[in-house]
């Protein structure tokens, strides 16, 4: 039987992140929690939906469900959500075309 990399059921183990490392784990839900907590300068259905971006930028399957079910309960669409996930693709495309300029001018030094 194959056990799978990815395992949905992972994603509530989370917090016991902290068994292994007690106070850094508590730093970091403190500071995690309170990055998400209330609607500050970005309303709370804002967070979601750039967690959601980045969470693909990354490629975090975990982050990926987690932040889909957060930005539908956070009233955040579908439509929405895709929109988020392709200014996400168009930054993380962007950012890879743009080191095309390294090569150009690495090209032109070589071609001299």
């Amino acid at each position: 039987m194959a056990k799978e990399y990815f395992n949905p059921a992972d994603l509530k183990k989370f917090g016991k992140i902290t068994e292994y490392q007690e106070k850094m784990g508590k730093d970091f839900f403190n500071w995690y929690n309170g990055v998400f907590k209330g609607d500050t300068a970005l309303t709370e259905r804002e967070k979601a939906l750039i967690a959601l971006a980045v969470s693909h930028t990354v490629q975090c399957p975990y982050c990926i469900d987690a932040y889909t079910s957060t930005c539908l309960q956070k009233g955040a669409d579908e439509e929405q959500m895709m929109e988020a996930v392709h200014v996400a693709a168009a930054i993380k495309s962007g950012s890879t075309l743009v080191f095309g300029v390294q090569m150009m001018n690495h090209a032109e030094k070589l071609s001299m």
